[in-house]
């Protein structure tokens, strides 16, 4: 028997993380993504892991980095305001290379902005809020079945790869409910990061590996580690040699190149014949969908594509989408004032005509909204 049940999209991320093994969850309660820190507290026990509200959002992201450190799949959650104080503590696991998930729940903006009105303005903020060079992979899921495979395809990623992930959503995916068959959704075998081995007088904790993802040490081991946010040589202790420093920032903000196949996603949608290519995340995506089709039915050739990875973007396919289906325009609905639309111009380069959607009251873009768009757009 199938095991169908009412999902909200905020619970689902929760539930995703747990299967992926998820143990440890540090958070301070903000709207519109209390829901996973609640499901977080109520289903962890179960299953003998430790949930924690910590004093605010800063201590949040310390102690996710202190549990992974010390060997656990470890994950909070946030919206806006939140993930603006997350953001030095989230630089500093990316430098040291630290696996950690971070859930955000768009809301509108800046400062407290509209806590309960969706918004997708933290596009940009997701992959550059944290100050230098930095890896990061960002995954946006449309719909409440995506919140928890995409939650627990993160834990995966940020174990195999060394690195922060973000789970992006938006208000409208966060609080929407829907029929999720949890049995439908593959089940892979739980992953774990790289541990050392080998002799322990030669280990290096930031060595460079065929795969750029040094191994970890795991407590109690005998490993010696020593880690820093300062920039580190590969046995971590802080160095200013511009040689070593520029090859371990050159590591890794290059690593993620190496294992695009791992992380790099999408979903296209009519687009084989397109003229008019809509590019949409979230709940503008699902909106999208709808403009599609009804456009369809009008004889317009439209089509979509969905970065389900949105960081890394995924340039290449992009371009043959576009390159596919000969495609003279791309329309790029969102919930801010063009954010996505900046990236999409920058893939295309020119290739085809890009025009932004934007929307900042509140309300998410609707079908007829982006179909009406389309219309004008083509005349």
């Amino acid at each position: 028997m199938s095991q169908r049940i009412n999902l909200q999209g905020n619970h689902a991320c929760a539930l995703g993380a747990i299967r992926a093994g998820c143990r440890f969850f540090a958070g301070y309660p903000i709207t519109p993504s209390s829901e996973v820190a609640e499901s977080m507290a109520r289903e962890l026990p179960k299953v003998g892991g430790t949930f924690i509200q910590m004093e605010d959002e800063i201590a949040s992201m310390a102690a996710v980095i202190g549990a992974s450190m010390g060997g656990m799949k470890s994950m909070t959650a946030t919206s806006g305001p939140g993930f603006s104080l997350k953001q030095e503590n989230l630089g500093y696991a990316c430098g040291a290379e630290i696996p950690c998930v971070i859930v955000n729940v768009m809301r509108g903006g800046p400062s407290t902005g509209m806590p309960t009105r969706p918004s997708q303005g933290d596009i940009m903020q997701a992959r550059w809020g944290t100050h230098g060079d930095h890896p990061i992979i960002v995954l946006a899921p449309a719909s409440a079945a995506e919140a928890f495979s995409e939650t627990s395809r993160a834990v995966e990623l940020s174990e195999q790869l060394r690195v922060p992930v973000v789970v992006l959503l938006d208000e409208a995916i966060g609080h929407l409910v829907e029929t999720v068959d949890l049995d439908a959704i593959p089940e892979t075998p739980e992953v774990w990061r790289k541990w050392a081995e080998g002799p322990k007088q030669d280990y290096e904790p930031y060595a460079v590996t065929d795969d750029m993802v040094p191994p970890m040490s795991r407590p109690g081991d005998g490993y010696r580690t020593h880690t820093t946010g300062l920039t580190h040589a590969p046995n971590g202790f802080p160095t200013q040699n511009p040689a070593i420093a520029e090859a371990a920032l050159t590591r890794t903000t290059t690593k993620l190149d190496l294992h695009r196949e791992r992380y790099e996603s999408w979903r296209v949608r009519q687009c084989d014949d397109a003229d008019l290519l809509i590019v949409a995340i979230g709940i503008s995506a699902r909106a999208a969908q709808a403009a599609v089709d009804d456009l369809r039915a009008d004889g317009v050739k439209a089509g979509l594509f969905r970065p389900v990875t949105l960081w890394p973007f995924p340039e290449e396919a992009l371009r043959e989408v576009v390159a596919s289906s000969g495609a003279k325009t791309v329309l790029v609905p969102e919930m801010n004032q063009g954010q996505l639309v900046l990236e999409v111009e920058r893939v295309l380069k020119g290739s085809a005509g890009t025009v932004g959607l934007g929307r900042i009251d509140g309300e998410a873009i609707t079908p007829d909204q982006i179909a009406g768009k389309a219309r004008e757009i083509l005349g």
